[in-house]
C-alpha cells in the first residue's frame, strides 16, 4: 500500500533507514536489454551520503546488489530484485527522542496512521528510502535510451533566494555535476554553497528549488482525463521526501499572463515537421506531451531537522523539548538532483510502454526539441 509506482513500468520500494537494507523490485522492464551496471551505481554515487561537506555525513557506499532479472548483461523481462545494504546505521541517535515528536516530521502522522513506528530516523519516510528510486530510475533511464534519444537533466536552480541564472537548453549533466552544489552557474554555485554552509553553522536549513527537463520526449505520451503526463510526473515528484511544490512550463507565473501572451504558437520545421515557437506549456498539452522539452520545477522544504532546542510534545500529549541527534542534510538540494531525474524517467518510460501496448508502433510524430 503506498509503496509501488507505475501502471506497465512498476516499482516497489521497500526498506527503512536503519535497517537492514533497502531495494526495489521492478516489474514491466522489457527484455534484451542491454543493462549498464555501473551507470545504475553511478547514479547512486550521485545520490549517495557523505559525498561532500554539504551534505549527512551519514557513511554508506550504496553498492547495488541485482538478485533477479538479469543474465549475461541483459534483461530478462522477469522482475529484476535490487537491494543496497545500510552499512552504518545508527539508531542509538534517535533513543533519547524516541518518545517525542519531531517538528514538521512523519513521526506524529505515521503514529496517527499506524499506531507502531520505525522511530529511529524516521524508518520508511526518511530520504534514505530515495536509495531504491535512483537504482529503479537509472534502469528506466536505460530503457528510455532504448526507446529513443531521450535525456533527461536536472539541476539546482534556487537555494533559499539565491537563484541560478541558466540557459536551460544547453545544460549538460557535466556542467551540473561540477560541482558539490549541483548547480550549472558557477557563479550562483560558489553563493549557494556559502549559504548552505552558514546555516548548517548556526544548526539550520533551507530549501530552494530543482528544474528538470527532459529532452527528445516524442509527442503523443499520457493519457487522458486522470493520467495526464504532467499529473503523474507532478505525484512522482511529490512523493519524494520534503517536496512541497510542482510546476510544468511557466506553472504559476503563467497565472500573469494573458492567454495571446501564454499559448504557444505551432510552427513548420524543415527537420522535425511541427514544433512550437515558445514552450510555456513545459512540452505537454492536454495532459499529453506535444514533442517539446518536458519542463518542470518542484519545490523543497527546508529539513526539518535542525540542530536547535525545539518546543514539542511526546506520545502522551505533554509538552516536552527535544534537540535533534544523528546526521542531517543542511540542504537536500545537491542530492535531490538525481531523486527527481529518477522519478521523471519512471513516469516517461511507464508512458512510452503504455503509449507502445495501445497502438503497437513508436509514435508517429517526429522527437523533437
Amino acid at each position: 500500500m503506498g509503496s509501488q509506482i507505475g501502471v506497465l513500468f512498476r516499482v516497489t520500494t521497500f526498506g527503512e533507514s536503519h535497517g537492514g537494507a533497502l531495494g526495489a523490485i521492478v516489474e514491466g522492464c522489457p527484455p534484451g536489454i542491454a543493462l549498464d551496471l555501473d551507470a545504475v551505481q553511478a547514479e547512486l554515487d550521485r545520490r549517495r551520503p557523505g559525498q561532500s561537506r554539504l551534505v549527512t555525513q551519514r557513511k554508506e557506499s550504496d553498492r547495488v546488489e541485482v538478485l533477479s532479472g538479469l543474465f549475461e548483461g541483459r534483461t530478462l523481462g522477469t522482475p529484476i530484485g535490487l537491494v543496497v545494504r545500510n552499512e552504518d546505521p545508527d539508531p542509538k541517535a534517535y533513543e533519547a527522542i524516541r518518545d517525542a515528536y519531531r517538528p514538521s516530521h512523519a513521526d506524529f502522522t505515521y503514529d496517527a496512521k499506524y499506531g507502531h513506528r520505525a522511530w529511529a530516523g524516521g524508518g520508511r519516510a526518511s530520504a534514505r528510502e530515495t536509495v531504491a528510486r535512483v537504482a529503479a530510475g537509472a534502469i528506466a533511464r536505460q530503457v528510455l535510451r532504448s526507446l529513443g534519444p531521450v535525456e533527461v537533466v536536472a539541476w539546482v536552480d534556487r537555494v533559499h533566494d539565491l537563484v541560478a541564472n541558466v540557459d536551460a537548453d544547453t545544460v549538460t549533466t557535466a556542467a551540473v555535476d561540477a560541482n558539490d552544489v549541483r548547480c550549472p552557474d558557477p557563479e550562483a554555485a560558489a553563493r549557494m554553497e556559502a549559504r548552505i554552509l552558514e546555516v548548517r553553522k548556526r544548526g539550520d536549513t533551507v530549501g530552494g528549488v530543482v528544474r528538470c527537463l527532459a529532452r527528445g520526449v516524442p509527442a503523443g505520451l499520457g493519457d487522458p482525463v486522470f493520467d495526464k503526463l504532467e499529473a503523474d510526473l507532478g505525484k512522482a515528484c511529490l512523493s519524494l521526501p520534503a517536496a512541497k511544490g510542482f510546476e510544468s512550463g511557466d506553472g504559476f507565473a503563467g497565472t500573469y499572463l494573458t492567454g495571446l501572451e501564454h499559448n504557444d504558437p505551432f510552427v513548420p520545421d524543415e527537420a522535425i515537421g511541427i514544433a512550437t515557437r515558445t514552450n510555456r506549456s513545459g512540452g505537454i498539452q492536454g495532459g499529453i506531451s506535444n514533442g517539446m522539452p518536458i519542463d518542470l520545477r518542484v519545490a523543497f522544504k527546508p529539513v526539518a531537522t535542525v540542530f536547535r532546542e525545539q518546543e514539542t510534545v511526546d506520545r502522551a500529549g505533554h509538552a516536552t523539548t527535544l534537540m535533534p541527534k544523528g546526521r542531517h542534510d543542511p540542504c537536500v538540494l545537491p542530492r535531490a538532483v538525481p531523486l527527481v531525474e529518477a522519478m521523471v524517467c519512471l513516469v516517461l518510460v511507464d508512458h512510452w510502454l503504455r503509449w507502445r501496448g495501445q497502438v503497437g508502433a513508436s509514435p508517429p510524430v517526429p522527437l523533437l526539441g
